[in-house]
């Protein structure tokens, strides 16, 4: 028999709104499910912690409403509520099994068992289950020893769970950069491969999504060029630039000698040729924000203007905008200048407008020739 392994004693589990929802609930009755316990058994810092149990949701509003905790209905029609208790918010969500898949959303059913719904997430390292008291950690796919070796697998089959959902190709290499050690593990490196085209189907607010969050990784460069090498951008993103891993590797180096947290969309730029209309294209296709898209172009505009001080540069674009062009294509010296020369300054405003001139007695509008 493998050895038992439980939570360590953290400050979370001890939580008054948490043990207030697993009181009302009943010990029995939940567990604590996936990030948590694969970040607490990693020593990493937890944020959300997310509950699963066999009641359904009505049961589960019934019981935490009668120890007046209140339910937000976030995801009911899937089985989530959000409990809100002593200030804390934990998402419930009732056991699930999925009964239809075709790729981008799931038929689901509500399951009675915890391995079932295991069974129907990702990865091995996001399928743990913890016990709210005991801290015992329940494991049926071998996800704490992956946790131990540093591999990123598939649950079961990695094809048919890349079928299930197109967007597992990309959090396989967002996981794989975040807990992963050593090669890609095998199976599930050529599955999402061979699955690659298949992103086409996605939303591109979800592919987005997911390309912002592999962009936030601290350093994100070993997977990026992977994904580049695997074709992965031949599909997501085909303006990226033959020499996006000598700029991603000066970026890099400037973030870390200004001290300066890293940017999505700062390392996107990066990817992207100095081309403000592809920047634009890129922008649209990806359905960024206006202001994502603005400040795109504007990196691509302006990427060799490093020479200008960066205070004169930002009267033009912006004190975001000037900084991230100075991290994109200075050294670190002058990119350290550049951010600190920003730091705690704003572009100053002109103290005149119009209406004070008006007030002065000089009409509005233009002079006449003859004036």
């Amino acid at each position: 028999m493998a050895p038992v392994t439980a939570l360590p004693d953290t400050g979370w589990r001890r939580a008054p709104g948490l043990r207030r929802i697993v009181a009302a609930l009943g010990n029995d009755k939940v567990k604590i499910v996936g990030g948590a316990v694969r970040d607490t058994l990693l020593g990493l810092p937890v944020t959300d912690i997310d509950l699963a149990t066999p009641l359904l949701p009505e049961e589960v509003t019934k019981r935490l409403e009668a120890c007046d905790i209140k339910i937000i209905p976030t995801g009911i029609a899937h089985g989530t509520v959000t409990a809100i208790a002593s200030g804390d918010h934990h998402e419930i969500t009732t056991l699930r099994r999925d009964v239809e898949t075709d790729g981008r959303r799931a038929m689901i059913a509500f399951a009675g068992d915890w391995r079932d719904d295991a069974a129907r997430r990702d990865f091995t390292i996001n399928a743990l289950y913890a016990d709210p008291d005991s801290g015992e950690v329940d494991d049926w796919f071998g996800g704490i020893e992956d946790l131990r070796a540093g591999c990123v697998r598939f649950i079961g089959d990695a094809a048919t769970r890349i079928a299930e959902d197109h967007l597992r190709i990309l959090r396989f290499y967002r996981f794989a950069a975040r807990f992963g050690a050593g090669d890609l593990e095998a199976e599930s490196h050529a599955a999402v491969i061979a699955a690659r085209h298949s992103l086409k189907s996605l939303s591109r607010e979800r592919i987005a999504d997911e390309l912002l969050k592999i962009l936030s990784i601290a350093d994100p460069r070993a997977i990026v060029t992977q994904m580049a090498a695997d074709g992965i951008f031949e599909v997501i993103l085909p303006e990226l630039a033959p020499d996006f891993a000598a700029i991603l590797d000066r970026l890099l180096a400037n973030e870390a000698a200004a001290g300066v947290d890293p940017s999505p969309l700062r390392r996107l730029s990066a990817l992207l040729p100095q081309e403000p209309a592809t920047a634009e294209q890129v922008a649209s296709r990806l359905r960024l924000s206006t202001r994502q898209r603005k400040h795109l172009a504007a990196l691509a505009a302006h990427r060799g203007d490093t020479a200008r001080p960066a205070r004169q540069l930002a009267h033009a674009i912006g004190i975001e905008a000037a900084r991230d062009v100075h991290l994109l294509a200075g050294d670190p010296p002058t990119a350290t200048a550049a951010v600190a020369s920003l730091a705690g300054w704003a572009v100053p405003q002109l103290p005149l407008k119009g209406g004070d001139i008006v007030a002065r007695g000089v009409a509005a509008g233009p002079r006449s020739p003859q004036s």
